[in-house]
């Protein structure tokens, strides 16, 4: 089995606090992993391990690493286990790698994460992980049709669960979840890129206002 040593910055969306990989890991290791949300400025370059892994949330890895003429990349990845809000975190490991990422290193991260269970995908390193790129635009657009008047919410679950054999309703997993964290992911994400199909939904807006105010 891989050894890993965990350097804890901050509360961790991938891996809370009494999460089995955090159990697993050691004192030292062959793979140093950041945990929390400050992982991006805690982290410190180390050539003598195989792998650096960085926990990142909408940002780049490049903002821990550096970047420089489309050529960068070492020893250090970024990772992110998908997460929707307070709901649970997912088996998927998104694992971020730079144009020069050694693949000696790619393998070693994700030999670590599927000996613990994971499943593993590899992305280039943009503002945003895969599915949050994907499923975010369609969050917003059952919020928006629901202020629209297009169907009731639960007709709209409903319509989901059935006709596409989802779990859950885009609806009632965000409110289970927390819409405020569907604004924070969309306004990072809007704030990059631009587009309107990433611009908070008004809903998640207030979601957020009510949090804030401590409604």
């Amino acid at each position: 089995m891989t050894t890993y040593q965990i350097i804890d910055a901050g509360e961790s969306r991938s891996f809370p606090a009494g999460d089995a990989f955090r159990a697993a890991a050691s004192g030292s290791g062959d793979i140093v992993v950041y945990l929390g949300e400050g992982a991006t400025a805690a982290y410190r370059s180390d050539a003598s391990k195989t792998a650096v892994l960085v926990e990142l949330g909408t940002e780049c890895l490049g903002v821990a690493t550096d970047e420089g003429r489309g050529e960068e990349g070492s020893n250090a990845l970024g990772f992110a286990r998908f997460r929707v809000g307070d709901g649970e975190p997912s088996n998927l490991i998104e694992l971020v790698r730079q144009p020069a990422s050694d693949p000696v290193a790619l393998e070693a991260a994700k030999t670590l994460f599927e000996e613990a269970g994971f499943e593993v995908s590899v992305c280039a390193d943009f503002s945003g992980r895969i599915l949050d790129r994907l499923i975010r635009p369609y969050y917003n657009e059952a919020l928006a049709k629901l202020d629209e008047g297009l169907a009731s919410a639960s007709d709209m679950d409903l319509t989901v669960k059935l006709g596409l054999g989802y779990p859950e309703g885009p609806i009632e997993l965000l409110e289970r979840t927390g819409l405020h964290h569907h604004h924070d992911v969309t306004q990072a994400l809007f704030e990059v890129y631009g587009t309107k199909h990433y611009a908070p939904a008004r809903r998640a807006k207030v979601a957020k206002q009510r949090l804030e105010q401590g409604s």
